[in-house]
């Protein structure tokens, strides 16, 4: 009995598959380890990827060489969804078991050509010109450059949602048809070919390899499109966003929702908005996106000033903006303009710095219930500049601020000025899932914690992104629930934590550093009398005395030696 025939949207047909059970989620994969460069360590080709790029030195600056690397890389990801897809769909056709299963070469040409049978698992068909096979076939090609624009024209030709995300500028570069086909000879090993329906995996973490080292050589620059993956990994920790929209509004390379969907466990129960002014760095983010097996609507635009999302409520708003900018233009931010609103306050943005309209903009954008996890510049915490400090008390007062973070320095890029993060809440109240706090502050000081990597580079360990992330929850949950945590109880740590009252904050003219509430840790007494540890004292240092003196006695008679 044949099998029963269904019609694509060209008209042909091909058999009617049956329902099949969705497939398993893939586990989620363990926290990885921390290395010295800040990057994904599991790559066990990643010096010869570095050493690739840093082959561009001299043609190309190397703020720019993001730009060259990794639209090829994404190229390539693109290339290896479409070849496994094809491959999988060409045996499921050959296999009797199959609900594929035809012998008719019409229909089996039209489900290979099908679309939306790509589009199932992610995966788009590339134009035989586009594909990776093609340009590794013409690499050593003097028009290699133009052959690489023309793919990315055609691709974002063929598929709108990818239109913005590849640039065409190999063929208007100082890159050598040597460099160019150097880079396509790199993503070309079997290396890369990773098993099938793990390409996300190892070519997401092939790219936050090259975009964590980019931002390291950039220093400063590097700052403006990637936050360390420790601060992210905290932000994200302490916020928990398992269901529900998260919303990043200087959204830079992505890393947030990259962070925020491993921590759901690739659920794909977290939608994703998110705004980036530099459209460079709004292709990385998209990039990012994809690369890592994820959708989401990032707009190009100015967050403070042309605001894409002004209706948009989300349940996370987890960011890093830009700080202390000044002379952004708040003098084109209406007065009736909505995010002035801090309850029942109107407060107003000052031009001399935009940290404060920032969390004004975290805040508008919030839903009922929503929390807004971000960094901010330390200055904010205290600053007296007249608008900026009515805002902090306003925040204060209507019971909107839920944590401050006190970072250690060196955890960014280019610069050892420390940071913080802030945490507001529209679920302070106690009629959601966390209990009531409106009246309280927590504060932690995490200025002990990380890990020098090396001389300019600290870096949070798991272990402090889990104890911090536990004292910020235990904080919010209601006793008795959620047992799972290392600790059951909320509870003030000398030094690290403390949970304060907002007559407290008010009465420190609302200041907001944690240093001025959790005081100082708590060290063993030394139960030793006096005159005991003085005499141990004192006979320490007459021994070190005598080591000192011996030594220079050792050192005077070797001189006089090469004297002689």
């Amino acid at each position: 009995m044949p099998k029963a025939k269904s019609k694509t949207k060209s008209g042909s047909t091909y058999p009617v598959r049956r329902k099949r059970a969705p497939k398993p989620t893939a586990p989620a994969q363990p926290a990885l380890p921390v290395v010295t460069n800040g990057a994904v360590p599991d790559i066990s080709f990643e010096k010869d990827l570095w050493e690739a790029a840093v082959q561009l030195r001299g043609n190309i600056a190397p703020g720019d060489y993001k730009h060259y690397v990794l639209p090829l890389l994404f190229l390539r990801y693109l290339s290896l969804k479409y070849e496994r897809r094809h491959e999988q769909l060409e045996l499921a056709l050959k296999d009797a078991q199959s609900d594929y299963y035809t012998d008719d070469p019409d229909i089996a040409k039209e489900v290979l050509s099908d679309p939306d049978e790509y589009k199932r698992v992610g995966a788009f068909i590339v134009p035989t010109k586009a594909r990776w096979s093609f340009l590794v076939k013409h690499a050593q090609d003097d028009d290699i450059a133009i052959k690489l624009d023309d793919a990315m024209e055609l691709l974002e030709r063929t598929y709108p949602e990818l239109r913005g995300v590849l640039p065409r500028k190999y063929a208007g570069s100082n890159l050598s048809r040597e460099n160019v086909s150097g880079l396509v000879n790199l993503f070309s090993r079997d290396s890369f070919k990773a098993d099938a329906g793990k390409e996300s995996d190892l070519l997401g973490r092939v790219y936050e390899y090259f975009i964590t080292n980019f931002a390291n050589t950039e220093g400063t620059r590097g700052g403006e499109f990637f936050t360390p993956r420790s601060v992210v990994k905290l932000l994200v920790a302490m916020m928990e966003p398992r269901e529900g929209r998260v919303f990043d509004p200087a959204c830079g390379s992505g890393g947030m929702f990259v962070q925020s969907d491993i921590f759901a466990k690739h659920s794909g129960n977290l939608a994703f908005s998110g705004q980036e002014s530099v459209d460079t760095t709004l292709r990385l983010g998209k990039m990012n996106l994809l690369l890592h097996g994820l959708n989401g609507d990032i707009q190009l635009g100015n967050s403070l000033l042309d605001d894409k999302f002004a209706n948009l409520r989300a349940d996370f708003v987890i960011a890093n903006p830009p700080f202390n900018l000044d002379g952004w233009g708040a003098d084109r931010i209406a007065q009736n303009d909505k995010r002035l609103q801090i309850g029942n306050r109107k407060c107003l943005p000052t031009d001399s710095n935009a940290n404060y309209f920032w969390m004004m903009h975290f805040f508008y954008h919030l839903h009922e219930g929503g929390t807004a996890g971000y960094v901010m510049a330390n200055g904010a915490m205290t600053t007296n500049l007249k608008e900026e400090k009515e805002t902090r008390a306003a925040f204060v007062d209507e019971g909107f601020v839920d944590c401050i973070v006190q970072l250690p320095d060196k955890l960014f890029f280019g610069t050892g000025i420390p940071a913080c993060l802030w945490f507001l809440s529209r679920n302070r109240n106690g009629r959601g899932a966390y209990r009531a706090r409106q009246n309280e502050i927590l504060f932690i000081d995490a200025r002990k914690k990380g890990t020098m990597v090396n001389r300019r580079q600290r870096v949070l360990t798991d272990e402090d992104i889990v104890q911090i992330a536990a004292a910020y929850q235990h904080y919010r949950e209601v006793e008795g629930e959620r047992q799972t945590r290392p600790e059951r109880s909320r509870r003030d740590i000398p030094g690290f934590c403390k949970t304060a009252t907002l007559d407290e904050v008010r009465a420190n003219d609302y200041k907001l550093t944690p240093g001025i509430y959790v005081g100082t840790e708590a060290t063993e007494a030394d139960d030793t009398p006096f005159e005991v540890k003085m005499a141990e004292l004192t006979a320490q240092l007459k021994a070190q005395f005598a080591e000192s003196n011996a030594l220079q006695e050792k050192i005077v008679r070797e001189l006089d030696e090469l004297t002689r």
